[in-house]
């Protein structure tokens, strides 16, 4: 018997999230922005009112950060004059006056991700906090405003909707910062899901051979990336019940494997080289071989039965192959999300597959969400701590380089 996408994620509270009706949405929207300006405002009290950050390829400044969410769904919503024709309206339609213009301030020169260099903006002159807070205020008004009069179905939310996963995408990325930065978050959906119930030792599933149906289909909202049905007839396998803990990530470590070139790609060693990698992101040990990891800026013991977090996909794969084991395809992933004892949700986990389009690809109007990055790197699945619930989903396609290593990503293996 097949697998069917829809059949795996119907319970699931991503897919309920991307099915919100209008007082839902707005409901969400406004709970999306109260979790934007309470990360800012814990940003704000450790960085300072200027909220200055180093130039990093990984970080953006928050006060960019901040400006871009509000310019986003002003660009998407307020601004566009097709927004009631969803996946239909022209991404090059010309748009409406920013409001920051009667101020002579040219938003789109400041906060247009796909125009505005990353390098650049820690050299862009922004507004200060408060304008950019009031800026963010009145898009709010304005996208709740125009939501009461969208039409209450797919099409006419289908922009809302990406707004409102595209905040929650942020606010993921300040929790990353507030981590590599060593302050703690005060996020409150990052702490309750640290406070969770931490599983035994992970155990295998075994997923019987299936042909698996992989790409979205139905009502709701999808990204555009997870379009495109395509099937795939999968072996059976056997896979991590949950993801890799550090008790049996550690092993690795500790046998000197990070120094030998056979448990890594040429571009893991490259990498592993080049940083002088002895241990993952944030963990040292001490002489007497306990180990601690930096946690908001703090070193704290280590628990050994929490997910290993903070690898690179070249760390994860050269655990695999110390261990004779390999990463899940994405296909394989989804595969086992079905089965009855797949834990996940803690750290998201790299997968073998390279995040590609499926058959039929053809992008949504923001057309740099996706078709910039099909360039081999690779998909994870799953989610974080920092995740909030509304993209928790199994269909859902995280993409970032290989070495990165400051977001919350782990992995589940599957035997060879």
């Amino acid at each position: 018997m097949g697998v069917k996408v829809t059949d795996i994620v119907e319970h699931n509270t991503g897919t309920a999230a991307r099915r919100l009706d209008k007082t839902a949405l707005a409901a969400a929207l406004r709970q999306s922005r109260a979790r934007t300006l309470a990360l800012s405002d814990t940003c704000a009290a450790a960085l300072g009112p200027a909220l200055t950050v180093p130039s990093a390829p990984e970080l953006n400044p928050p006060l960019w950060e901040l400006g871009h969410i509000g310019w986003f769904a002003d660009w998407w919503i307020a601004r566009h004059p097709q927004r009631a024709h969803g996946l239909a309206a022209d991404p090059d339609a010309p748009r409406l006056p920013a409001r920051q213009s009667a101020r002579g301030v040219d938003a789109d020169a400041l906060y247009d991700s796909s125009r505005v260099p990353h390098d650049t903006r820690w050299h862009l002159p922004l507004p200060d906090a408060s304008a950019t807070r009031a800026d963010l205020a009145a898009s709010l008004d304005q996208t709740l405003a125009l939501l009461q009069d969208a039409a209450d179905d797919d099409t006419g939310l289908y922009l809302f909707r990406l707004a409102l996963l595209h905040e929650d995408m942020h606010a993921e990325a300040a929790v990353y910062m507030a981590q590599r930065l060593g302050f703690d978050p005060c996020d409150a959906i990052t702490a309750a899901a640290a406070t969770a119930a931490v599983h035994a030792l992970p155990t295998e599933l075994a997923v019987p051979a299936t042909r698996l149906t992989l790409g979205h289909s139905g009502p709701g909202f999808a990204f555009d990336n997870e379009l495109g049905a395509q099937t795939v007839e999968l072996p059976a396998f056997r896979i991590d019940a949950q993801a890799l803990s550090w008790a049996q990530f550690l092993p690795f470590v500790e046998s000197g494997s990070y120094a030998q070139h056979r448990f890594w790609s040429d571009a893991g060693w490259a990498w592993r080289l080049a940083h002088a990698a002895q241990a993952p992101r944030d963990l040292r040990q001490h002489p007497d071989g306990h180990w601690e990891q930096r946690r908001w800026g703090r070193w704290q013991p280590l628990d050994l039965r929490a997910p290993a977090c903070h690898l690179t996909h070249f760390e994860a794969q050269a655990w695999c192959a110390w261990a004779g084991r390999r990463l899940p395809t994405e296909a394989e992933w989804v595969a086992a999300s079905a089965q009855a004892g797949f834990v996940w949700g803690q750290v998201w986990e790299w997968t073998a597959s390279p995040f590609a389009p499926f058959p039929g690809f053809e992008p949504h109007p923001y057309r740099d969400y996706s078709q910039p990055w099909f360039d081999g790197r690779p998909v994870l699945k799953g989610a974080s701590a920092a995740t909030h619930p509304r993209l928790r989903h199994p269909q859902y396609r995280n993409y970032f380089p290989p070495e990165r290593n400051d977001i919350f990503a782990g992995l589940r293996s599957v035997a060879l």
